[in-house]
């Protein structure tokens, strides 16, 4: 293999490189699924209740099974899980394709298959992330998630333009089964990977490795902290999801220029995956913490009616804040959190960040009825501002070291 950069050398090992080709192109078909099954819906004469429907049966199996997936990763291997979690969703996306293709998909029916789907996912992401860690050896992690993230932000900017396309052109059946071909070649390329040695394994109940993995989560303050903080982030954050809409259609010009604005938050995710793949920062979570700043600017310019252009630029340093520091925490979570508990601690952290996100989605139009979308926006904004300072005062936070 031709000689690597300094901060890309873990490509050199195979197992790596597959682990991360199976996520990459898992993450792919994930991002092209929202809007494949939305117009899955559309096309079989749905409305956007019906949309809502299918979407929130989706998170909420994904996280009713996460804690579950979790106990599960920690028990038994953690590759075989993940290839298990593909061939069910190899099964259930397949399935759902075949109906919509044939014009026998109803709106249950679609919900039902995204559901168990939902289930599937559930296993695969605290697998996966403790995973990582029995392959990479500890003072590469940042440079391994660093180079997954990249991958990820390409998938987030790929996967909907993909979905988009082949919808336009054969249809959302045809968008369902491509993405159901994703996680069949995630699944053969976890087959050829190879976890070098022995792996600590939970033997415990499991009830006793449930409450086990909530006891290491729940007293390791610079963990729960930082979830709360996270599934505060993603309340706040909802508004720009709802409102952002509202206000470019208003005042924008209209979707056209809102899905510009969303590519640029792409593009900074993008850039922030780059950025953690060279640097390392010797206080991780006070580093992660740091980046909560960076999308107080895109709020405020929302909520101040900034134009396309600067909403943009905001957008992006959102972007690079969140990738950046979601790839600082992961890879803190992997060397502090021992291997035998690391993916119950994960899946409390994916339940934990991700619970409050439906709340966002639905709290923020009822708040500018109250008020106006500009005060709702400032709301939301504000309180990232004091939560972000809040955990800022938590010692563990600004004192945790890097190894």
């Amino acid at each position: 293999m031709p000689r690597l950069p300094d901060n890309l050398d873990v490509l050199r090992d195979g197992n790596f490189r597959r682990l991360l080709g199976a996520a990459a192109v898992s993450w792919f078909g994930d991002r092209m699924v929202t809007i494949a099954l939305a117009f899955a819906v559309l096309e079989i004469g749905g409305s956007a209740s019906a949309i809502g429907l299918v979407l929130a049966v989706r998170t909420g199996a994904l996280l009713v099974s996460l804690l579950i997936g979790g106990v599960v990763a920690d028990r038994v291997p953690r590759r075989a899980v993940m290839i298990g979690a593909d061939l069910s969703r190899v099964v259930t996306q397949g399935l759902l394709a075949a109906l919509v293709i044939a014009g026998a998909a109803e709106v249950w029916s679609i919900a039902l298959l995204t559901g168990l789907t939902g289930i599937a996912t559930g296993f695969f992401n605290p697998a996966s992330t403790g995973l990582l860690p029995a392959i990479v050896p500890a003072e590469k992690l940042q440079q391994a998630n660093g180079i997954r993230a990249t991958l990820l932000s390409a998938g987030e900017i790929g996967g909907p333009v993909a979905a988009g396309v082949l919808v336009a052109v054969v249809g959302a059946g045809w968008a369902l089964a491509v993405d159901a071909t994703t996680f069949a070649a995630s699944g053969l390329l976890l087959l050829g990977v190879r976890v070098p040695g022995r792996v600590a394994r939970a033997a415990s109940g499991f009830w006793e490795d449930l409450r086990e993995g909530w006891t290491t989560f729940s007293r390791t303050t610079w963990v729960w902290t930082f979830v709360l903080w996270a599934s505060i982030m993603n309340l706040t954050f909802g508004a720009w999801g709802v409102l952002g809409p509202v206000v470019a259609e208003r005042e924008l010009g209209g979707a056209a220029t809102w899905g510009a604005v969303n590519a640029a938050l792409g593009i900074g995710a993008l850039l922030g995956a780059l950025a953690a793949i060279r640097r390392t920062p010797r206080r991780p979570i006070l580093a992660a913490t740091l980046t909560g700043f960076f999308s107080v600017p895109a709020m405020a310019l929302l909520a101040g009616g900034a134009h396309a252009v600067p909403l943009a630029v905001g957008a992006a340093l959102a972007g690079i804040g969140m990738m950046y520091g979601n790839t600082v925490w992961e890879s803190a979570l992997q060397r502090h959190i021992h291997g035998d508990v690391l993916s119950r601690v994960t899946a409390y952290d994916w339940f934990g960040s991700m619970a409050f996100a439906p709340i966002g989605l639905a709290i923020w139009g009822p708040v500018a009825d109250a008020t106006s979308i500009g005060d709702a926006i400032w709301l939301a904004t504000a309180l990232t501002l004091v939560s972000t300072v809040a955990l800022l005062a938590v010692r563990d936070v600004r004192r945790l070291q890097t190894a």
